[in-house]
């Protein structure tokens, strides 16, 4: 099964991951660079003269409209997720166009959140967004989903969540699974596995200054028109880098990426049912390794 159907399903879930442990208003402003690299043809695994660039700019605003303490003092969350991603691609060289020059990705969604027991709790989300390549906007860029995780703690440190989710990515409502996983460890030494964003491990080197090493994972989508028929266009990229996270109040923190590109590729879907389970032909379109970089702004105003 390829990437791309699950990464959109995936998505839809990490839309409202964050917002667990959150009872505040928080977000996070984002933008990112990466220069331009060889494309590297599929059918030979060729790296060509083509190159393209990649230049990203995201915002991400969770809102809570109730906050309420259950009989044990846990919170009872409803929220509002707001999140958008726009993305602009120089491409030169190319005999002919194979990929976008823009990408839009905006979404926004309900988010509740609750325990259900000592160690168990849910997550229940629904979002509807816009996922264009800016040359026509249509009904058909419209995605939406839904789902339900339950989610076990097996310690403060330790939480796993599965559940359904239901998306209208392929044409047709199909329920697919949703996946969370999170693990960190405490200490002036910090290790933190989150899957679908990535992996931290990071050094507090005063009250001020953390210094992490970071991969993480990404991408965007968007519907094309390909000879009279709607697809799906996916952008997916991962990143290695180090990040020095500055705490310039009790709220308030500035990250900063250096690092590279390990991968980067786009993936052409069919949105046919019957479409769903063949395998491509070839390989997926992808790019040079070279420089990244990033730049971001996050705060987190908790109640609790």
């Amino acid at each position: 099964m390829q990437t791309l159907r699950y990464s959109l399903t995936i998505a839809g879930i990490a839309f409202g991951s964050s917002l667990f442990a959150q009872s505040g208003f928080s977000g996070k402003i984002k933008a990112e660079y990466v220069p331009f690299s060889n494309y590297v043809r599929p059918i030979d695994s060729l790296k060509t003269g083509s190159t393209s660039d990649f230049k990203r700019i995201q915002a991400a605003f969770s809102i809570p409209i109730s906050t309420r303490l259950d009989e044990l003092g846990r919170p009872k969350i409803w929220a509002v997720g707001v999140e958008g991603s726009y993305a602009k691609m120089t491409n030169r060289n190319y005999e002919e166009p194979l990929f976008p020059t823009e990408m839009l990705n905006a979404q926004i969604g309900l988010i509740h959140s609750r325990h259900i027991s000592k160690t168990w709790s849910i997550m229940a989300m629904a979002s509807v967004g816009v996922y264009t390549d800016m040359e026509e906007i249509s009904s058909k860029d419209l995605l939406a989903q839904g789902g339900v995780l339950f989610i076990k703690h097996f310690n403060p440190r330790l939480a796993l969540g599965v559940g359904p989710v239901l998306t209208n990515t392929f044409g047709v409502p199909m329920v697919m699974p949703g996946l969370y996983f999170n693990w960190s460890t405490q200490g002036r030494y910090k290790l933190q596995i989150n899957f679908p964003n990535g992996i931290e491990f990071g050094a507090k080197l005063n009250d001020a200054v953390e210094l992490k090493t970071v991969v993480e994972l990404s991408g965007m989508t968007a519907e094309v028109n390909r000879n009279n028929t709607s697809m799906l266009l996916g952008y997916q990229q991962v990143v290695a880098g180090l990040r020095p996270e500055i705490k310039l109040s009790k709220s308030l923190f500035i990250q900063l990426t250096a690092g590279t590109s390990l991968a980067r590729s786009f993936s052409l879907t069919s949105r046919r049912l019957k479409d769903f389970f063949k395998m491509k032909d070839e390989a997926d379109p992808r790019f040079t390794t070279t420089f990244y970089g990033s730049a971001g702004l996050s705060w987190s105003f908790s109640k609790r």
